[in-house]
């Protein structure tokens, strides 16, 4: 009885958000005349499935969702690439400097993005870096590297060195123990952190609009604000809800399938093996 009102509460903020959705999808089938009349859920004129259609291809969608696509997954890989033997590292040797690179990963964590973004564009329009893709994923990786280490210390740390003392007997180099035993054993964490690291990066605003200075090179959130604008000033309100549905997806289909590795990876690394 005790948690009862946490599970009302908990039940009402999941039954607004499912009318919501429910709703904004409801007038992406929709034609403007209904979305005003508050006819959206009679569909009296049908289902407008070419609102999609238009959206994906005259709004140029296709081309913001490619771009996001591109920079989420390559910014994982590298944050991984870079994160994981750092954590690996920092946890399970001790060396000189030690405390002072976690401390500055945490520094690096607390640091507001705005401080650094405006001086970073200044220099690297200085040197003419602006308007490339491959500056952009940089940018992503360098920032989301703080937290994604700081995330798998625990990871590293809660595992047994055992498996380390039973590689080295069998003549196994600590770069050849990291990539075929440790880093397996701490995909729990891998996966986690790397959802939410492409979540960051899928929803990521302020810095596509700042670098991203072409539509060739806008990121769903920057091209969905744009295409406010140009889908209000025609009055297509539905082709502009299927946008939002297109952009909106990823991170549905993510959460609805992968919800329990994201679950299974926060509380795995409270876990001392």
């Amino acid at each position: 009885m005790k948690l009862l009102p946490g599970y009302l509460i908990l039940a009402l903020w999941v039954l607004f958000t499912a009318l919501v959705l429910g709703w904004i999808f409801a007038a992406s089938l929709s034609t403007s005349r209904e979305i005003f009349k508050g006819d959206v859920l009679k569909f009296a004129s049908g289902f407008h499935w070419e609102n999609y259609v238009t959206a994906w291809k005259t709004q140029n969608v296709s081309v913001f969702f490619a771009n996001s696509l591109l920079y989420a997954t390559v910014s994982c890989i590298g944050i991984i690439a870079i994160s994981a033997p750092a954590a690996y590292v920092l946890s399970r040797y001790t060396f000189l400097g030690n405390k002072t690179i976690k401390t500055s990963f945490l520094v690096g964590m607390s640091t507001p993005v705005i401080m650094i973004i405006l001086p970073l564009f200044a220099l690297a329009t200085k040197v003419h870096l602006t308007g490339s893709r491959t500056l952009l994923i940089v940018l992503y990786i360098c920032l989301n590297v703080p937290f994604t280490t700081t995330f798998l210390l625990n990871f590293f740390g809660t595992l047994s060195k055992t498996y380390e003392e039973a590689a080295a007997i069998d003549g196994c180099s600590p770069m050849k123990t990291f990539w075929k035993i440790m880093l397996p054993l701490a995909q729990p964490g891998i996966v986690t952190v790397s959802i939410f690291n492409f979540l960051a990066v899928w929803n990521e605003y302020f810095i596509a609009l700042i670098f991203a200075n072409s539509d060739k090179m806008k990121s769903v959130g920057v091209g969905l604000f744009s295409m406010v604008a140009a889908l209000k000033s025609v009055g297509d309100y539905g082709s502009l809800f299927a946008a939002v549905i297109i952009v909106f997806l990823p991170t549905f289909i993510i959460y609805i399938f992968l919800s329990e590795k994201i679950i299974a990876g926060v509380t795995g690394g409270g876990i001392k093996g």
